[in-house]
């Protein structure tokens, strides 16, 4: 949701709240996620804070395939 839709609507964005975390976009970059009160207890429910939650301790193998760029050159 565009950070112009939210101020646009703000009872869609915490019915779309309601099912799951609304990105906030600023610019076309995410800049807020709003969430539920429940689904904010829930990530701090072990007492670890939401910012350690939500941080990456281990690494994460992934396997890029091969890129296919189709490059032109510029008749004259």
């Amino acid at each position: 949701m565009t950070a112009r839709e939210f101020n646009r609507d703000v009872s869609a964005a915490k019915r779309e709240a309601g099912l799951g975390p609304v990105v906030i976009t600023d610019r076309g970059e995410p800049a807020f996620v709003l969430l539920s009160i429940q689904e904010y207890r829930r990530l701090g429910e072990d007492g670890a804070s939401l910012v350690e939650r939500l941080s990456m301790d281990e690494d994460i193998d992934i396997d890029f395939g091969p890129a296919q760029i189709d490059l032109k050159v510029p008749e004259l």
